[in-house]
């Protein structure tokens, strides 16, 4: 019988208290879950206890396999344990020790586990499990340490409740997640019935908003929309587009405005397409604005937010938000992993873009820092060209990128939709999160990549 042990530690400039909280509460599970796994898991709960039994989904090639994990050992000086219940290992035993140290507090996470079929299942098994492992603890401590330390900066801080539309969205659940390990309490609208105390019922295009939802929330945070990249832009579906916008924020305001006690502060999406596909010139917020669809769309957008007076606004101008889990990257995966990637068009047009954790770390710096306010891009300081992301994206994945896709075939497939997403673009700097004192984590693209792929640097 082989018993192997895997163990990965690090250090937090916090208390172990702070540690072990972060753990504990409801959005821990979903920052932890490294985005390249697709980990599903039902009824998460509001906090751990003793006798708590998680129901996991996990990935294994094209099949799906089930995992009890049952937690137990619950101490708020010393950490956790959980124990597979039923699983695919033979044994599975998952220490969290928390301890404090002489600069902080120290995780430890110290796993005992046992494949199926003894030396067959380690001879065959037994290295891809380590190098699993490996990943996703580097993705997961990572996780930990980048959220305390935001965290941290805003301790002497009220928590807060705060309303979210598009929860359920790639940036609404890492939002979420994000807000409620930080003590923050969510709220959420949802379009349709509601499934617990803190959703509530609206309808985007009548207006029609639980008037609950808004009364005592401390901000709003409005990130709900049609998606623009989910088809050919048809005169149908740009009026989508345009609706789920202009319509949405208006009716947002408007039942901010009637609320007795009001919100404080409303965060309002938008996007880098306000400058249009072929703006010319590296673009703060300031920068002159485009007059193409898109462009159009979000000025128009913007418009609504604007018109509420009864709160600080910050109109949240988003690039292109990377994570492998959805958006633009889980797109552009399969053809590049299989070798088919290359530049788009010329390739020289601009990419101005943010990884997903940075992107919900700047809301949440938008949202507890009184002084910003207004229009805020939400991107790196580092665009790149197409041809540069597509070069180093194949040097992250280890394949070739030399299959370009011209630009009379992008306009064929995609029409209008593919000739401003995939054939513009704008350079686009973040002077306002710059100068309110962000600080990003993934500044670089080579390292935003590893990080959302689970693929460290040799």
């Amino acid at each position: 019988m082989i018993q192997a042990v895997f163990r990965k530690e690090f250090g937090a400039q916090v208390s172990a208290r702070d540690l072990f909280d972060w753990h504990q509460r409801p959005g821990a599970f979903e920052r932890l879950v490294a985005p390249w796994e697709d980990v599903r898991v039902s009824g998460l709960p509001r906090a751990l206890h003793n006798g708590l039994r998680l129901n996991i989904s996990v990935p294994l090639g094209p099949v799906r396999l089930s995992w009890c994990s049952v937690i137990s050992d619950v101490n708020p000086e010393a950490g956790f344990k959980d124990v597979q219940g039923g699983g695919p290992f033979a044994f599975w035993e998952h220490r969290h020790l928390i301890s404090e140290g002489t600069q902080g507090a120290l995780l430890e996470d110290s796993i005992q586990y046992r494949l199926p079929f003894g030396f067959l299942g380690q001879a065959l098994a037994g290295g891809m499990v380590r190098r699993r492992l490996q990943q996703m603890f580097a993705y997961r401590h990572q996780v930990t340490e980048q959220d305390l330390r935001l965290h941290a900066a805003h301790q002497e801080k009220k928590r807060m409740d705060v309303l979210i539309t598009g929860a359920s969205g790639m940036v609404g659940r890492s939002l979420e997640a994000l807000l409620t390990t930080g003590g923050h309490r969510v709220r959420r609208l949802v379009r349709g019935a509601p499934r617990g105390p803190l959703e509530f019922a609206w309808n985007a295009r009548t207006g029609a908003i639980d008037p609950q939802a808004v009364e005592g929330s401390d901000a709003v945070i409005h990130l709900a929309g049609e998606s623009i990249a989910s088809g050919r832009w048809t005169r149908a579906r740009k009026g989508r587009v345009l609706d789920s916008r202009v319509l949405g924020t208006r009716h947002i305001a408007n039942a901010i405005r009637d609320a007795r006690n009001k919100p404080r502060t409303f965060l309002c999406a938008s996007a880098i397409g306000i400058y249009g596909a072929q703006s010319v010139g590296l673009k703060d917020e300031a920068g002159e604005q485009g007059d193409d669809f898109l462009a159009r769309v979000c000025k128009q957008w913007e418009r609504e937010a604007l018109m509420l007076a009864e709160a600080r606004v910050v109109r949240l101008r988003f690039g292109v938000i990377l994570s492998s889990a959805g958006g633009a990257l889980k797109q552009m995966l399969p053809p590049f992993r299989m070798g088919l990637g290359g530049p788009l068009g010329n390739g020289q047009q601009w990419m101005s873009w943010i990884a997903l954790d940075d992107a919900v770390a700047a809301i949440y710096h938008a949202l507890m820092t009184e002084s910003v306010e207004g229009a805020v891009n939400v991107v790196t300081p580092n665009p790149v060209s197409n041809r540069e992301f597509t070069k180093v994206l194949g040097k992250v994945l280890g394949r070739p990128t030399v299959l370009p896709l011209p630009a009379p075939a992008v306009r064929l497939l995609l029409g209008e939709m593919g000739e401003a997403l995939l054939l513009g673009g704008q350079q686009v700097e973040p002077r306002a999160l710059r100068e309110s004192g962000f600080l990003f984590t993934y500044p670089e693209l080579e390292g935003a990549l590893r990080h959302q792929l689970g693929r460290p640097a040799s």
